[in-house]
């Protein structure tokens, strides 16, 4: 007689289905099956049973002398797992009433389940051991609707495809910078746009200017001032830029020869563009307290802004005025003061209002 005996080294069966093992007999080892098939339909085990059923229809319509079971391990480990095996061979070996030679074909599921031949060559020899191959595996399966939901997705196309789509270009752009010349320029430009992309995507660049683009869209419909002197800013601080170079210069060419003293450079920067870096920070700084106030949610220590920005200004050109030396250490001190009092004083004086005001809208209140 031939033994099908499939093999569950974890007890799936018992686990999900309550069924006790082991299991004998064509229709009680297609009732353990469909229940568990029914409790966990991606179990590999539902599969081993199902092939030794097929295993067993096969052989009987053959007329060979045939019988079917399912033998089960434990969750414990492979030593006491094997151990449990073994004793269910013990058990379905002694409850087959034939007087011939009993050999077994062992189905698995794999080489984990495999770990139990010796325990049941031991009991009963194997005539052969076969194990199950899903033939449409999960992966295989969502392969292809996988590179659909990617070539669909504008979000994942661009960030796969594009640096694809750089590389492959290298060797043909190679190639035609070779024919004119001028290979050198061309790999440097490609590898140069995929660095570029790279560090855009690896810093998220694009999202941030989308969501300024669309923060400046918002402010235009709202009527936000903010974005009006932003732009007034930006002219400003560009302006600054240019009068710091050309005051740069400037000293260059009153000083004969190039200046090559670092402080001296940035004194020279800065004493030709603080007044319009301060103008660009007193616009920006006004603007945003304007929308505060028409939003209802100015406070008094907004106000402070301004008179910060003045404050480090004056500090700032007299501190480049000294290095430049057209400035005397008394218009430092005069303007080091200055700042210091300015800040003070603002600050001060805007806490004050703010206190002053909020005990009163509190006795307001309380009244």
């Amino acid at each position: 007689m031939l033994l099908v005996l499939c093999v569950d080294l974890d007890d799936d069966l018992g686990r999900k289905t309550g069924f006790s093992t082991p299991v004998i007999g064509r229709d009680p080892v297609e009732e353990a099956a469909v229940a568990l098939a029914t409790a966990d339909p991606e179990d590999s085990d539902v599969n081993v049973i199902f092939q030794g059923l097929h295993v067993y229809d096969d052989l009987d319509s053959r007329n060979e002398s045939v019988e079917v079971a399912v033998v089960t391990g434990n969750e414990e480990g492979d030593v006491s797992a094997n151990r449990e095996v073994g004793d269910e061979v013990d058990t379905v070996l002694a409850s087959l009433s034939t007087g011939e030679d009993v050999t077994a074909l062992v189905i698995t599921d794999g080489a984990q389940d495999e770990s139990v031949l010796p325990v049941i060559r031991s009991r009963v020899p194997i005539d052969g051991v076969r194990r199950v191959v899903v033939r449409q595996a999960q992966n295989l399966e969502s392969m292809y609707y996988t590179f659909k939901q990617v070539l669909d997705d504008p979000e994942t196309r661009g960030t796969i495809l594009i640096p694809m789509g750089i590389l492959l270009l290298i060797y043909p752009l190679a190639l035609l910078g070779a024919v004119f010349e001028l290979p050198g320029l061309v790999l440097g430009t490609t590898s140069a746009l995929l660095g570029f992309y790279l560090i855009s995507r690896g810093l998220a660049l694009g999202d941030r200017i989308d969501e300024s683009v669309e923060r400046a869209r918002r402010s235009l419909y709202a009527g936000r001032m903010t974005l009006i002197a932003y732009v007034v800013a930006a002219a400003l601080l560009v302006l600054g830029g240019v009068n710091g170079v050309n005051t740069l210069e400037a000293f260059d060419v009153s000083a004969g020869a190039g200046t090559e003293d670092a402080p001296v450079v940035l004194a020279a920067l800065v004493y030709g563009a603080v007044q319009w870096f301060a103008a660009a920070g007193v616009t920006t700084s006004l603007g945003q307290i304007t929308d505060e106030y028409i939003a209802g949610t100015l406070e008094w220590r907004y106000l402070n802004a301004p008179f910060y920005v003045i404050a480090m200004a004056m500090v700032l050109h007299g501190v480049s005025a000294y290095f430049l030396n057209v400035g005397e250490l008394s218009y430092l001190a005069t303007m080091l003061t200055a700042g210091t009092l300015l800040g003070i004083v603002s600050t001060l004086a805007f806490a004050v209002a703010e206190s002053r005001l909020s005990d009163g809208t509190r006795q307001v209140e309380g009244a």
